[in-house]
């Protein structure tokens, strides 16, 4: 790729990496026609703030940082189906840093915590089960999404990856009976910049929340 076309997209992600402050620490496998390139942060962190996906507790509650449906607007923007709102939306989301994630690591609170990208909110949550040994139940009512993102998905506009997801874990999800079929690509949809899922003890849900909302995540939700 020449210089002018890779150098915006690099400077731009520069000036966002001066400003943030890395908190995780993860790898991926990606398979793209869209020419990306990614970017890898190394410091030191104090042990005992060091947050794992494997360590959530019987008994925790789930928060989630940011709402889904990335991908499915993503999906809406590829075959021109994406509102200008949609797209202020999806940029609005994925722009937000998770900056949250340092101040969330010094709660002791908080026993567990990943962010949900690639593998959708159900493969990362199931990462989190496997880990610790447990399982976990959702509300689908109590899970956040972005708008229009429901009916987008009603009407088929949905990624390849989903259903790559499901294929892949859907053995290990059980659905109610009484839930529409489309829930399973929202909960398997790919998230680009995805907020993070802390699993926490009942009594900090608050200051999860707080912390959430202090940095910009104000529909961060339990």
């Amino acid at each position: 790729m020449p210089p002018k076309l890779s150098g915006p997209p690099a400077a731009s992600g520069s000036q966002n990496v001066d400003g943030s402050v890395p908190g995780k620490a993860t790898n991926r496998m990606i398979v793209f026609v869209e020419p990306i390139y990614g970017l890898a942060a190394i410091g030191v962190v104090n042990p005992r703030n060091v947050k794992r996906n494997s360590t959530a507790l019987a008994g925790d509650a789930l928060v989630l940082g940011k709402p889904l449906g990335v991908g499915i607007l993503s999906a809406a923007l590829k075959k021109g189906k994406l509102t200008d709102a949609g797209y202020e939306a999806m940029i609005s989301t994925t722009t937000l840093l998770n900056r949250a994630g340092t101040d969330l690591a010094q709660l002791p609170g908080v026993h567990a915590m990943t962010d949900v990208t690639g593998f959708g909110l159900l493969g990362h949550l199931l990462e989190i089960c496997r880990g610790s040994k447990l399982g976990a139940r959702l509300s689908l009512s109590n899970i956040p999404f972005l708008d229009n993102v429901h009916a987008l998905a009603e009407a088929g506009v949905i990624t390849g990856a989903s259903d790559r997801n499901w294929a892949s874990y859907g053995d290990h999800v059980r659905f109610a009976p009484d839930l529409p079929a489309v829930t399973r690509p929202l909960l398997s949809d790919p998230q680009t910049s995805g907020g993070l899922l802390v699993s926490c003890a009942e009594d900090s849900v608050p200051a999860v929340l707080d912390i959430f909302k202090r940095h910009g995540s104000a529909r961060a939700a339990l």
